[in-house]
């Protein structure tokens, strides 16, 4: 069974949510955050992920159009995993251009974004479409939801 669109935004939110904020707190204290205490680095961090979840939810209303298009109303997995250079390229604009995400004085580097990101981004990606479909099997076909 396909998910959902309300499926996936669960997955995203709940997944992204939990899986994000344990990746933030073991790779926080090694970013290059600069001159940044390591509190002020967890705010960054953890406010990047609120941000990224957040959008998320925007994006997964944007692909759920597209993906009326496709015959089988669904991406390649491919697809998923490279979804992360355009919601990493519109993170970054959001958390550098703007005071949306966080205050101009706590704007990470390109190289922490990055790193966290991307840490992030792969280990989301690898527990969804792995372990999280084997244990959670009943997931797969209800949608994708979770309640």
């Amino acid at each position: 069974m396909l998910p959902t669109l309300n499926g996936r935004i669960q997955t995203r939110i709940l997944s992204l949510g939990i899986i994000g904020f344990v990746v933030a707190l073991v790779i926080t204290p090694v970013l290059p955050t600069g001159s940044l205490s390591l509190g002020q680095a967890y705010r960054v961090t953890l406010s990047v992920l609120l941000g990224t979840v957040l959008v998320g939810v925007l994006w997964e209303l944007l692909y759920h159009f597209l993906q009326q298009f496709r015959w089988e109303k669904d991406w390649p997995t491919l697809f998923g995993f490279v979804t992360i250079v355009n919601e990493g390229a519109l993170m970054w604009f959001l958390v550098h251009s703007t005071t949306l995400v966080l205050p101009r004085n706590l704007h990470p580097s390109l190289a922490a974004f990055l790193l966290q990101f991307i840490v992030t981004w792969m280990v989301f990606w690898l527990i969804v479409n792995g372990p999280m479909r084997l244990v959670f099997h009943r997931w797969r076909l209800q949608g994708g939801r979770f309640l």
